[in-house]
């Protein structure tokens, strides 16, 4: 297990570019922690990592949004989902954005608040954010 401190967002950002070098297309990734913790922040730094011209931003209300990026190892595109289900009270609800047609070998996702779905994708890798006692100190595991 890898543990990052971050003291800003900007280490949260920087973070997340060290993370994404250990992606490949077809990863499914689950983001755990309080609001705030900086899950947000963090896959903005994937979404660098992997050449995302848009401006990556929470879906909240919008449950996913897909952005394309440079995911291959041969640089060429493919696309990173980036969820947030917070707001997703049940399974049946969740199928109402079927997850499984995002998941594919041609993207990554990321997904805030997976609770939810890790027992239906047994393959998710887990990245847990967590506060120390000071506000601006967060730690990050993988």
């Amino acid at each position: 297990m890898t543990k990052v401190e971050s003291n800003s967002h900007q280490d949260t950002f920087e973070a997340g570019i060290e993370y994404a070098k250990l992606l490949s297309p077809g990863n499914v990734v689950g983001l755990t922690g309080e609001l705030g913790s900086g899950k947000t922040v963090f896959v903005k730094g994937i979404c660098k990592y992997f050449n995302v011209d848009e401006d990556v931003i929470s879906p909240t209300f919008i449950l996913v949004n897909q952005y394309t990026g440079t995911i291959h190892p041969d640089k060429s595109p493919g696309e990173i989902n980036h969820f947030d289900l917070y707001r997703i009270q049940s399974k049946e609800e969740l199928g109402t954005i079927d997850i499984f047609s995002y998941v594919s070998q041609n993207s990554i996702c990321l997904i805030e608040w997976p609770e939810i779905v890790m027992e239906i994708l047994p393959q998710i890798r887990i990245v847990n954010f967590t506060h120390s006692g000071n506000e601006n100190r967060r730690y990050i595991y993988y």
